[in-house]
């Protein structure tokens, strides 16, 4: 495989480490799910593109690795998003679809999945649906938008009690998904635009599976709640769905400096336009392509090996803005009101970063108050004795654990807030905190002595999605906060108010009274609390 070395990019080093953490995620739920019943004459749905044969599980039924789009090969690469061919006799619809070509999260090794990876998961509940349908719940899959897929989340309980159809995703990813290139003008990110193609077999599907296409609630977490925040922002989506929930990120999420390698700049996760144009102008003269007009040709004639690289993921894994589908930065669209106007919950973890520091103690130790401050003073430059001052060394256990509450705050809590502000002045808003610092830890993760990962980044999937891979099941309260948050979820896909009789009241998050409700296990774990203050959010505001 020939080897790419590209110029730096604003935050290369860093989202690369991020992407591969954010990864760990989609590693964890690629273990095999637990026993299902395998019916070979299963149920038989029509689609506008042929029937499909799915799986019935009891509650609920599958029908898995449907097509919503033509394969994004050949002289597809780099294009929108074009329709599927039709079918003829019934297509089984079994197992998920394969992966997008991606790269193993942790160590080497050759990419997994295929370019040809545009498919779709419709779980149902058992049962015929109502007159009108029941609300249909769209999910996209988190990986720092380099790896992950739909396949890899069980929507089973989520779809038999909430009784909702659920839908799970491919997109493209890393260089095949987020490339940009001066032939290819003024292109979107191809990843969100595959988002957008599912959102459409969304529209003239829902209901041949019991769903309602007028009700249809866009859900992700982590590189999926960007993309649903990008979706929010996006003029191409409008009326594609009407609910969104973002889980651990926001249109306003970035990283300091050195957040977690040292030496690395501080980033967010869109890139203008040029920059990324500019980018895939240098990657065509390294992987041996022309300039001019000859240069998408070479490019799309490349194996797709020679695409899916680390130096390539490290560069492409950023939905650009600037375009049709984008024409602005998330986050300022969000500032001035340009976003869809549809109800949104949006919430993030107590304990964010204690993932991503965690994992990366064993090569950058928090050891004293001496490394400590040197953390501070390159991620805060002159502010950093007001962060100090903020956050103690005696007020935390471990020097590392003060650093990751630092970084929780600034990086995914406090933007969170900052987003949730804009939108609760135009739209009804709910936010939340998933805080159950006793969550277990998700399966692959390791354990690092003396630093309990707590409520961190991903750990509320396991609440969500069945068969969640952990280092130890749910004990019976946390069953319980999860049966309640599932009420949660589906309550505000149905209704746009996550509220329902026999559960403790989600207040609207306003303005001028910002309640975020905590969600964690035990008689008072679900209540509303003052986020804002417990995340120091005035104070960071000031930094800005």
């Amino acid at each position: 495989m020939q080897h790419v070395r590209l110029p730096h990019r604003r935050g290369g080093a860093l989202l690369a480490l991020l992407l591969a953490l954010l990864s760990v995620t989609s590693v964890a739920a690629a273990a095999p799910p637990g026993p299902r019943t395998r019916t070979p004459d299963g149920p038989v749905v029509g689609t506008d593109h042929g029937p499909v044969r799915g799986r019935s599980h009891g509650t609920y039924a599958t029908y898995e690795g449907i097509p919503y789009a033509a394969p994004p090969t050949g002289p597809l690469r780099w294009r929108a998003p074009q329709p599927a061919r039709p079918w003829e006799g019934v297509r089984d619809a079994g197992a998920p679809g394969p992966k997008c070509l991606q790269l193993p999260v942790f160590g080497s090794g050759p990419a997994t999945g295929s370019e040809d990876c545009l498919y779709l998961n419709v779980t149902t509940p058992a049962g015929r649906a109502p007159g009108r349908g029941r609300p249909v719940m769209v999910w996209v899959h988190g990986g720092g938008f380099t790896g992950g897929s739909g396949g890899e989340y069980d929507a089973g309980r989520m779809a038999a009690r909430g009784d909702a159809v659920v839908v799970t995703l491919n997109y493209r990813l890393g260089a095949l998904g987020f490339f940009g290139h001066p032939g290819l003008g003024d292109a979107p990110a191809f990843g969100l635009a595959d988002q957008q193609a599912a959102l459409r077999w969304v529209q003239a599907n829902a209901a041949r599976f019991g769903g309602d296409p007028r009700n249809v609630t866009l859900f992700g977490e982590s590189a999926g709640a960007i993309s649903t925040c990008a979706q929010l922002t996006s003029p191409t989506a409008a009326g594609l769905f009407h609910k969104a929930v973002l889980q651990s990120g926001s249109c306003t999420t970035a990283f300091p400096r050195g957040a977690i390698v040292p030496g690395t700049p501080g980033s967010g996760f869109f890139e203008p336009q040029k920059a990324v144009q500019d980018a895939g102008a240098a990657a065509a003269g390294h992987l041996g392509c022309p300039e001019g007009p000859g240069a998408l040709e070479c490019l799309r004639g490349l194996s797709a090996d020679k695409l899916i690289t680390p130096e390539l993921s490290q560069t492409f894994n950023k939905p650009v803005y600037g375009n049709a589908l984008l024409p602005a930065a998330p986050d300022r669209a969000l500032a001035a009101g340009r976003f869809l106007r549809v109800p949104v919950v949006q919430g993030t973890n107590s304990d964010e970063m204690r993932l991503f520091v965690g994992m990366s103690l064993g090569r950058y130790p928090l050891r004293d108050e001496r490394d400590y401050r040197a953390r501070l003073a390159e991620s805060f430059g002159a502010a950093a004795g007001a962060v100090e001052a903020e956050y103690p060394l005696n007020k935390y256990p471990t020097p590392a654990l003060a650093w990751s509450a630092a970084l929780t705050d600034t990086t995914f809590a406090c933007s969170s807030f900052r987003a949730n502000k804009a939108l609760a002045g135009r739209v009804p808003t709910y936010a939340y905190e998933f805080a159950d610092r006793d969550a277990p830890v998700v399966a692959g993760i390791p354990t690092v002595p003396g630093f309990p990962y707590g409520a961190s980044h991903a750990f509320e999937l396991a609440y969500l999605f069945s068969d969640f891979p952990l280092q130890k099941p749910l004990s019976e309260a946390q069953v319980a906060l999860s049966d309640r948050m599932t009420g949660y979820w589906t309550r505000f896909a149905r209704t746009g108010d996550p509220n329902a009789a026999g559960a403790p009241h989600w207040p609207v998050f306003r303005d001028r009274a910002p309640v975020t409700l905590s969600l964690a296990p035990g008689a008072d774990g679900i209540r509303p609390v003052g986020f804002g203050a417990a995340h120091h959010c005035a104070f960071w505001e000031r930094q800005r």
